[in-house]
């Protein structure tokens, strides 16, 4: 993947590169919160996506994710650094991911898996929307260890805990 590194970008790419950025953002919520309508927004019907050997068309894959992610207590995913190269409605982007995963096993140890990787998406805009077309998660390296969390220490006791859809603070309304 070639980019243009350091060329001013006009307004319009400008806006195209917001967009992009919204829609890795809405997806990292959508893991999150396990909220299947949010991941599904950020494909489009016809996408695919390949977590495994092979794509698999990617809205079907959404609601798989969202039933897997709640086998732990909380996620947290982000995204940084993405390249975008541009061709007309179509984009190639490549961002890096940061993956964060608590869970409790059945022995009652907390635990967490740290996952670092990018995410090479092809994304589409059509009519004037961009969502992902193709997305393939390329692992760097991971790690699996003891966590510490400690909800009851007095800095962090009265925050208000992350939940899944439709549970979480981001979902209520006025």
């Amino acid at each position: 993947m070639t980019t243009a590194a350091g060329r001013v970008p006009d307004v319009s790419e400008l806006a195209d590169r917001a967009a992009i950025e919204e829609i890795l953002a809405l997806h990292c919520r959508g893991v999150d919160r396990a909220d299947e309508a949010a991941l599904k927004h950020c494909y489009w019907p016809d996408a695919t996506t390949a977590y495994g050997e092979a794509a698999v068309l990617a809205h079907p894959f959404c609601s798989q994710l969202v039933s897997a992610i709640k086998a732990y207590r909380q996620t947290h995913h982000m995204v940084t650094n993405s390249l975008f190269v541009f061709d007309g409605d179509r984009a190639k982007v490549e961002t890096i991911l940061l993956a964060f995963h608590y869970m409790v096993n059945d022995d009652g140890d907390d635990n967490e898996m740290t996952y670092l990787g990018r995410y090479l998406d092809d994304f589409e805009k059509r009519d004037h929307v961009w969502k992902i077309k193709h997305r393939e998660p390329i692992m760097s390296w991971s790690q699996n260890g003891s966590a510490t969390h400690d909800a009851d220490h007095p800095a962090l006791s009265a925050l208000r805990r992350a939940k899944r859809y439709p549970d979480d603070p981001i979902y209520e309304t006025d």
